[in-house]
């Protein structure tokens, strides 16, 4: 199975135009908007330019053709492109998306005017037709995003920028849609925080795959000495991050055999995410601590949160396919002395080390350590996030209102000195204040995941443009909004 995080995205194409405008540019606005979609690195998929005049869709004829190509390309196609270097034909770009029935999100483009080129046989008046197109998909209940300016031209540097975004968006939709996310172990029981509905994931289309602790610790224990996969395993640790010298080769090997028995139960059942009961009974009946397996997973975009918090993995799943690079799993956890605006973010060692930006350590979990015995806690990856920006998100389950829910933001790391024990990220975020009393009235978590980079944009369009949550933009400016009168 090929993942969807590191999959290659598709965007069918599709260059929309009405008869008695000037289809010259039509050829131009196909090859520029292919030119950007080679640059980025993501697949096109398109008739030949022969296939219809000017390579353009602009009658019903045109679109019964584009639509049974793209019918045909379904599983491969995770967006459409749909460009109007003139005024295009809105009936045709209609039919075309009613007949695919491909249900992907889609990015609707319309070209500029030049202002002294508007004679009979230049003029475009895409800047209307983009309007024409867009109420035909309010009619028949097509939601499409929006490129940043209401137009642009396809060769500039702002449409290579809107694709880049939408591909994102693209990836994020059909990564959530179709998410197999793997529970291994039981919650935790004192942490009924880590509830969540199992059966409103599968009404947005993401499946949970359980597995008992005992089962996995069972096939850890079972793995021999001279296995293939423990010696690569054992090769990966060593070469992750700086071991202090007391940890011995046994507490080593234990992490390994561990590492190797979740990844093979991973890859069998086709997870694309995960949530661990990572304490305590694997100390107690294992002897290994499991952050490092989570990060090394999320090191490979398989992000993997603590506590069995299902939710969280979806989350930081999610930070992973926008940004296209590891996420984490944090708790809201500190206070930064009167600093309004800042926190302190923190877990025991599960951060992946490119989340971290510099080498980490990996020695032993401190807190249960210094309950249990720090040798059966060695596998806690340690070190403080490096400075930058960064995105958080958090999408939960709500029983009483029949619906998950989540909130999304962008804040910075910190370079700012805090001298505790494991994963450190101290964070700044504007009018954390009001964040977290959102966050405590609306029975949030206090686990959040977190990603380098800003991709709030990304995540909020996939969210509620595409897959219908309900989702509070942290710091978005407001959105206008019709106020239908009371009958």
């Amino acid at each position: 199975m090929m993942r969807n995080a590191i999959r290659k995205v598709t965007l069918g194409v599709v260059i929309g135009s009405r008869a008695f405008f000037n289809g010259a540019p039509c050829r131009a606005a196909r090859e520029e908007t292919l030119a950007h979609l080679e640059r980025l690195g993501i697949a096109a998929s398109t008739l030949p330019f022969e296939a219809t005049v000017n390579g353009a869709v602009q009658s019903v004829v045109d679109a019964k053709l584009y639509a049974e190509h793209f019918s045909r390309h379904r599983d491969e196609i995770d967006g459409l492109v749909i460009c109007l270097p003139n005024f295009g034909d809105e009936i045709a770009v209609a039919e075309l998306v009613n007949r695919a029935k491909l249900n992907v999100p889609i990015l609707l483009q319309a070209s500029n005017d030049d202002i002294d080129k508007v004679d009979v046989h230049s003029r475009r008046d895409a800047f209307c037709g983009k309007l024409s197109v867009a109420n035909n998909f309010y009619q028949y209940g097509v939601p499409f995003t929006e490129t940043t300016l209401h137009t642009c031209d396809t060769g500039g540097a702002e449409f290579g920028a809107d694709l880049d975004r939408f591909a994102r968006i693209c990836r994020t939709v059909r990564g959530l849609k179709n998410a197999r996310i793997g529970a291994i172990g039981a919650r935790t029981s004192p942490f009924q925080t880590m509830r969540f509905s199992e059966k409103l994931l599968q009404a947005s289309g993401m499946t949970v795959v359980t597995v008992d602790l005992s089962e996995i610790i069972a096939s850890a224990s079972a793995i021999a000495d001279d296995d293939a996969d423990l010696a690569a395993k054992l090769a990966a640790i060593r070469a992750y991050g700086t071991i202090p010298a007391h940890i011995t080769p046994a507490q080593i090997a234990k992490q390994a055999k561990w590492s190797v028995a979740v990844n093979r139960w991973i890859a069998e059942n086709e997870c694309d995410a995960s949530a661990i009961q990572c304490w305590r009974s694997l100390q107690d009946n294992f002897g290994c601590a499991t952050c490092l397996t989570m990060s090394m997973m999320g090191e490979e975009l398989m992000p993997s949160a603590c506590e069995v918090d299902v939710m969280g993995a979806v989350s930081m799943y999610a930070l992973a396919l926008a940004a296209g690079q590891p996420s984490a799993i944090l708790d809201w956890n500190n206070n930064y002395g009167d600093a309004a605006d800042k926190c302190v973010c923190t877990h025991c060692g599960n951060y992946p080390k490119q989340f971290m930006g510099v080498i980490p350590e990996v020695g032993e979990l401190d807190v249960l350590g210094e309950t249990i015995g720090r040798a059966k806690c060695f596998g806690a990856v340690k070190g403080k996030v490096a400075p930058g920006p960064m995105t958080y998100f958090r999408l939960s389950s709500d029983d009483g209102a029949g619906t998950l829910k989540a909130y999304v933001g962008q804040g910075d790391f910190t370079d700012d000195p805090f001298p505790m024990d494991g994963g450190i990220a101290v964070t700044r975020v504007e009018r954390l204040r009001e964040l977290m009393a959102f966050v405590t009235q609306n029975g949030f978590e206090h686990h959040v995941a977190m990603v380098r980079g800003h991709h709030a944009d990304v995540v909020n369009e996939a969210v509620t443009r595409y897959l219908r949550w309900p989702i509070y933009n942290h710091g978005a400016p407001a959105v206008p909004t019709l106020t239908l009168p009371a009958c």
